[in-house]
């Protein structure tokens, strides 16, 4: 140990260590040794251990630790987190300069321009130089703390020097592109689901409430802007950049001021061409007013500064040559259409194999085998097919169009397709391997009894060694068994073991929807379980019972009973019972006197950082109903990206559209009052 005193020699390490994270995680130049860094880290946590009075905040031993959180608390924002509007073309961002010119009662503005980062937004406080704070977007107005998340990021200061009394800095964590591929590799060689894309992997890691699991993930983050300050004053966002660069956070080096608008439009442009070169995501370009009093003059609209915009790249298209269109059946016997495709970048990723969603769907696109086609990815989990290009429309010899199979591609028995119905389908229901395949990886997966550890690959293999014939089969699952399968040691076979028996106490409304019941999703199963409250209740309960249920017509309530009546479905039902899985709703109906009493919701599209889960249970926590149809009953559609038919049903009935932060907002205020303005 130095000679120095443990104090002094304490202080020391601490500046040193900051010094090689700032080299390493933000110049990405480090000038020591990993021997040499963990050295250095080591002699500071002994120096900690042996005097822990000197252990403090901002000490690079605490950026991993700390207990795992049961809930992350709510904190409000210090400056609302605004959301900017989108320019989707020149006309539009020239339109959007016109504006600000106009209101701003000037000639001539300089802009700054930034890659728009595909990440999780976040805010951090520090007081008189030490993070104090760290907090999700969340509605804009209030977020979730969570500090000790962000702390394990090394890109991130822990302390910054000369810093002013207080200071909001605003970021956006990401996940590398080249990290995101290494992750997914490792998880899908130990048998886990992958991640979809880079941006929900970030915001999965940093809502982790174990910060030792969003340690273990590489995640960086840029830093963009800043808040609320004491102490601090910039004249121009290129200054605010410039000085958070200098007190040590992660700058993009691509930021730009520019001087006339065409300079502006050239820069947007190019990011639209070299975005695949960089190893993080991006999904546009955000221009904002250089001069900040300027910004601030300009004030204010909705939710949306007047001062900034985002010019947003167009979704990732590409043509090729649509091979043949093939048929895979769902777990409950559909016959799911999907495209076999000449090998094609998209956005990064090689395609092989698009979605095709159903027959209806297929009809409606006319994409026959040969045609050229074109595909588009931009950050689906899963490509899909848009439409046959006008040369391939305009082919003289086209293929006929593709037809449902005559038998099951998995299991050879003859197809049917119900009177009215819009899907063809396998009756085979009981012993088709197909159908009992996705019923098997339905049951496992995330919002059914989401047994960590058990996954597609799980499944198949299980069921193509004869380990499990069914879902009840995986609670007759022993070590012994598992054991002696090639990369199952004991340990990994205990802790699947351990989270097969710990899906026991998941809350019957997803038992429910882990059966996979035609009909019954996860909003239909809650209602259900709210209203019958038992299993046995339900399958006592006939079609006009069951049709009394929020979102559930008569057809879909005749399918339910049938299902349950079933003596295969019921034999399943009771020996999950004598599993040990939940067959009753405990405790009273949630949210019964809340603020969102007597509404009634429809989600429909996909909504930013929440789940439709998640989204589903908020309302219902606050005294609401999320339903799975649209009518005149319906109080508000929640709609997200990619909307489907329940939006325009909603545009026809009259119905209130709103987005995700506007449901954040009932849910923590409720809706106004009449004379609200």
């Amino acid at each position: 140990m130095s000679s120095a005193g443990p104090e002094k020699r304490a202080a020391e390490l601490r500046r040193v260590i900051e010094h090689h994270n700032h080299r390493y995680y933000v110049l990405d130049d480090p000038d020591v040794s990993d021997a040499e860094y963990d050295d250095l880290l080591n002699e500071l946590r002994d120096l900690e251990a042996e005097h822990p009075e000197l252990r403090t905040p901002d000490s690079p031993t605490q950026r991993v630790g700390g207990k795992p959180l049961e809930k992350f608390v709510q904190v409000h924002h210090l400056q609302p987190m605004l959301s900017l509007a989108n320019a989707r073309n020149e006309e539009e961002l020239r339109a959007w300069d016109a504006r600000v010119k106009d209101l701003a009662d000037l000639e001539h503005v300089r802009y700054v321009s930034e890659p728009k980062v595909d990440g999780l937004a976040i805010s951090l406080v520090y007081e008189d130089g030490v993070l104090t704070r760290g907090a999700t977007r969340g509605n804009g107005e209030i977020g979730e703390d969570v500090t000790q998340n962000l702390r394990t990021i090394k890109a991130l200061p822990l302390r910054i020097e000369d810093a002013p009394p207080l200071v909001e800095v605003r970021g956006e964590v990401y996940l590398p592109r080249s990290a995101f591929a290494r992750l997914n590799e490792q998880r899908a060689e130990a048998g886990e689901p992958t991640f979809a894309n880079p941006r929900n992997s970030a915001a999965g890691s940093i809502r982790q409430l174990d910060p030792a699991l969003a340690a273990a993930r590489p995640l960086s983050v840029w830093c963009y802007g800043i808040g609320k300050t004491e102490g601090l004053r910039h004249e121009t966002h290129a200054e605010e950049l410039a000085w958070l660069e200098a007190a040590g956070f992660k700058v993009t080096p691509d930021w730009k001021r520019h001087d006339g608008l065409e300079e502006l439009v050239a820069e947007c442009r190019r990011w639209e061409e070299d975005r695949e070169g960089l190893d993080f995501e991006i999904d546009g370009v955000v221009v904002k007013v250089d001069d900040l009093d300027i910004q601030r003059s300009l004030g204010v609209v909705g939710r949306e500064p007047r001062g900034a915009i985002a010019w947003k790249f167009a979704p990732m298209t590409v043509t090729t040559t649509l091979r043949r269109v093939m048929w895979n059946v769902g777990r409950t016997g559909h016959m799911v259409p999907f495209a076999d495709l000449e090998p094609v970048q998209v956005s990064g990723v090689t395609v092989k194999l698009a979605t095709l969603h159903n027959e209806e769907d297929l009809r409606k696109k006319d994409v026959r085998d040969g045609d050229e086609v074109i595909v588009m990815r931009a950050g689906d989990v899963i490509p899909q097919v848009v439409s046959p290009t006008p040369k391939a429309q305009r082919r003289r010899k086209r293929a006929k169009p593709p037809e449902p199979p005559a038998t099951c591609p998995a299991c050879g028995t003859e197809t049917v397709k119900p009177e009215d119905g819009v899907w063809t389908i396998c009756p085979n229901r009981a012993s088709c391997p197909g159908q009992i395949f996705q019923a098997v990886k339905h049951f496992v997966s995330k919002g059914a009894m989401d047994i960590d550890g058990f996954g597609e690959k799980q499944a198949q293999r299980f069921l193509a060694d004869g380990l499990i014939g069914d879902v009840a089969d995986i609670y007759e699952l022993d070590e012994e068994r598992l054991v002696g399968l090639d990369g199952f040691g004991e340990v990994s076979a205990r802790n699947l073991l351990a989270a097969i028996d710990g899906s026991r106490e998941v809350p019957f409304f997803r038992v429910l929807y882990a059966l996979g019941v035609p009909g019954i999703g996860y909003v239909n199963a809650r209602a259900l379980a709210a209203q019958f409250r038992t299993m046995d209740a339900l399958m006592a309960a006939t079609a006009e019972d069951i049709e009394t249920t929020d979102g559930i017509g008569p057809v879909l309530a005749a399918t339910i009973v049938e299902t349950l009546a079933d003596e295969a479905t019921r034999d399943l039902i009771e020996r999950l019972r004598r599993h040990g899985l939940q067959m009753e709703q405990e405790g009273p109906p949630p949210g019964s006197d809340g603020k969102l009493t007597g509404l009634t919701f429809v989600l429909t599209g996909t909504l930013p950082d929440l789940s439709r889960e998640r989204a589903t249970e908020m309302i219902e926590t606050a005294g609401g109903k999320v339903t799975g149809s649209v009518s005149k009953k319906t109080s508000y559609v929640v709609a997200g990206a990619d909307p489907g038919s329940k939006l325009a049903k909603a545009e026809q009935v009259g119905v209130a559209v709103i987005d995700r932060d506007t449901l954040l907002e009932l849910v923590e205020s409720g809706p106004p009052s009449q004379g609200d303005g």
